[in-house]
C-alpha cells in the first residue's frame, strides 16, 4: 500500500509516471484504438456501469470517426489501487475523489505528466456510521474504534474526516482521528460493521452500502459529508493525463460525451439504471425497486459539474498536504469542463 508520502516520492521518481503502455493506434488521426477505464465499488460508479452497458464511449467515438475504439472497464478495490494503476500507467481514465485529483495535480502540474480531471462524475454524500452505541458524535470516538475508509490519508473519506476534525477541534488537530482509520474496500467494511465481529466498528461509507448499514439494527449515523462540506459535493471525478488528452482529442471528447449521456440516462430512467447496477455488480440484496429509490435519493446528484472542489483544495493547502492552491477549479480540469458552472 502506498501512503501519501510514498505516493509523492513515486510521482517525483518516475519520469514516465503517466506514460501509457504500448498501444495499437487507430488509422484515424493517429489516436489510440483501445482504452482502459477504472473505477471502484458502489453506486457512485453507476455512470461508468451505464457507459459500459450501453456502449456510450464507442457510440460517441464512432460519431467522431473512431469506429473501432475498444473500451476495457475495470473495478479496483479502493482509492490506493486506482492510484497505483495510474502511477504504473495501467489506465487511461479513472474515477477517484477530489482529494486524489488535488494531490495528483499538485505534484504534476507544469510537467509533461500533468494530471487533470475531464469532468465530475456525480455528487453524492458519504455517511460515517458506527455499530457502537456510545458513539454519537466525533468526540465519542476513541482508541478502541476503527473507522474504515477506502484509503487512509488520501481518499475522499479520509480527507473529509480530517476536515470534520479541524472543524471540531481546530485546524492544528485535523489529523486527530487519522490513527483510528484503516483501509478497506466498501463491501468489506460494510460486512464488518453489519456483522459486528471484527475490529472495524465504523465506516465512512458510500451508497448503497450506508443504506444497508443504517437498515441494520444497532448501526447508526454519526456524520454526513455534506454537513462538513456545506452542501452537495463531487464524490467522483474522471482523471487522466493532460498529455494523453492532447494526443487523443477525439477519444477524450467521446468519453466526456459518454459521461454526460450516462448521467442524463440515470436521471431520466432510474429503474433501468438500477437494472444495470444490479446486473453489473451481481447485487443480491436489493430489488430493482429499492435500488431505483437509492438512485433517486435527492442527495444523489447525477451531474458532470464539479462541486466543492475548491473547498477541498483550500483545506488541503491550509494544512500543508497540497502545496499549490489553484486560482480556480478550472486549473485542475481540462477544457471540456470549463463550460460547466462548477464550484
Amino acid at each position: 500500500m502506498i501512503h501519501r508520502r510514498n505516493f509523492c516520492k513515486a510521482i517525483a521518481a518516475t519520469p514516465a509516471v503517466m506514460a501509457m503502455p504500448a498501444l495499437m493506434r487507430s488509422s484515424f488521426a493517429d489516436e489510440v484504438s483501445s482504452i482502459v477505464m477504472m473505477s471502484q465499488h458502489g453506486l457512485p460508479y453507476l455512470p461508468m456501469m451505464v457507459m459500459d452497458s450501453l456502449k456510450l464511449v464507442e457510440k460517441h467515438a464512432a460519431k467522431l470517426g473512431l469506429a473501432s475504439l475498444k473500451t476495457d472497464y475495470r473495478t479496483m478495490g479502493g482509492t490506493q489501487s486506482l492510484i497505483d494503476a495510474l502511477i504504473s500507467g495501467q489506465m487511461h481514465f479513472g474515477v477517484t475523489g477530489v482529494p486524489g485529483l488535488n494531490t495528483l495535480w499538485d505534484k504534476t502540474v507544469g510537467t509533461p505528466n500533468e494530471v487533470r480531471a475531464l469532468c465530475a462524475v456525480q455528487s453524492m454524500p458519504f455517511m460515517l456510521v458506527t455499530n457502537r452505541a456510545a458513539v454519537k458524535t466525533l468526540r465519542d470516538f476513541g482508541e478502541q474504534d476503527k473507522i474504515a475508509v477506502p484509503a487512509v490519508k488520501v481518499s475522499n473519506q479520509a480527507i473529509c474526516l480530517q476536515m470534520a476534525a479541524a472543524q471540531e477541534w481546530g485546524d492544528d488537530q485535523y489529523a486527530r482521528l487519522d490513527a483510528l482509520t484503516i483501509s478497506r474496500s466498501h463491501p468489506e467494511a460494510a460486512v464488518s460493521v453489519m456483522s459486528k465481529v471484527t475490529e472495524i466498528n465504523g465506516h465512512y461509507a458510500v451508497a448503497p452500502f450506508y443504506y444497508y448499514e443504517l437498515a441494520t439494527p444497532g448501526v447508526h449515523k454519526v456524520l454526513k459529508s455534506y454537513d462538513t462540506l456545506g452542501g452537495p459535493a463531487s464524490n467522483g471525478v474522471m482523471i487522466m493525463s493532460r498529455k494523453f488528452h492532447d494526443a487523443n482529442p477525439k477519444v477524450s471528447a467521446a468519453v466526456y460525451a459518454a459521461v454526460t449521456e450516462a448521467n442524463e440516462f440515470i436521471n431520466k430512467k432510474p429503474g433501468e439504471a438500477a437494472d444495470i447496477y444490479i446486473k453489473t455488480t451481481a447485487e443480491k440484496r436489493s430489488t430493482q425497486a429499492e435500488m431505483s429509490t437509492f438512485i433517486s435519493d435527492p442527495d444523489n446528484i447525477w451531474t458532470t459539474t464539479p462541486q466543492q472542489n475548491m473547498k477541498y483544495a483550500g483545506f488541503m493547502h491550509n494544512v500543508g498536504t497540497m502545496k499549490r492552491l489553484p486560482n480556480s477549479w478550472k486549473d485542475m480540469y481540462l477544457p471540456e469542463a470549463h463550460e460547466l458552472k462548477g464550484a
